[in-house]
């Protein structure tokens, strides 16, 4: 249980930060009993995910084995070391975590992408992740901004700063092209387009309520 200085609200769950304003929360005393009490399903799940991790390598490492004395052209036991990974991290950071659900999503968006880049590198790179996987994976991070923000219409302007995230992510596509290493101009072009239209709307229909986001933001 903790306490927000800036919004005067008490928040009843294990939370560190304010659901609101995003500040930290002072810590009050604990309650005891809270309905509902998840405490208990939280220990299961970080049991779960301690047999998950140990039962992944156990798996993981008899896999590089057999990768190994078969002589294989490709690693492909890397793959299934970064699907080990990749589950693992979701299940600790997206389940188990206790940052704010946007932070989770944009940053597994981001591990998805990586861990696809890795893949293609790992099985003899033919440019898919960079062609296809990279421009996609912007293009739902901004879609998903758009849902945030007409599912939370009276705060809608708390989600500029995942839109200015979304806009820089998206020039790496249009790089990617510039270098000769994106082969597809269409889909390298589109997210930057898609996360400027968001933004420059968001900036010209919001209007003040924008405006000072950005301030507050930033600090100007």
């Amino acid at each position: 249980m903790g306490k927000c200085r800036n919004c005067n609200i008490e928040v009843l769950d294990e939370t560190e930060f304010c659901p609101l304003c995003q500040s930290i929360l002072d810590p009050t005393d604990e309650l005891e009993n809270m309905y509902p009490d998840v405490r208990i399903r939280m220990r299961r799940l970080k049991l779960f995910s301690k047999i998950y991790l140990f039962l992944a390598i156990c798996v993981q490492a008899v896999l590089f084995a057999i990768n190994l004395l078969t002589d294989s052209q490709t690693w492909w036991s890397a793959v299934t070391g970064l699907i080990f990974l990749y589950f693992y991290t979701v299940l600790r950071y997206a389940i188990l975590g206790k940052s704010e659900y946007r932070s989770k999503v944009l940053a597994l968006a981001a591990l998805f992408v990586l861990f696809s880049v890795t893949v293609d590198f790992a099985t003899g790179y033919r440019g898919w992740s960079v062609d296809y996987v990279l421009p996609v994976g912007i293009l739902v991070v901004d879609a998903f901004i758009l849902g945030c923000m007409y599912y939370n219409r009276r705060n809608w302007q708390s989600y500029i700063m995942c839109q200015i995230w979304a806009l820089i992510c998206s020039l790496i596509p249009v790089l990617l092209y510039w270098l000769e290493l994106d082969h597809n101009l269409f889909l390298a072009l589109m997210p930057l387009v898609v996360s400027a239209v968001i933004f420059l709307g968001t900036i010209i229909i919001g209007d003040r309520r924008a405006r000072m986001e950005l301030l507050r933001r930033f600090h100007f």
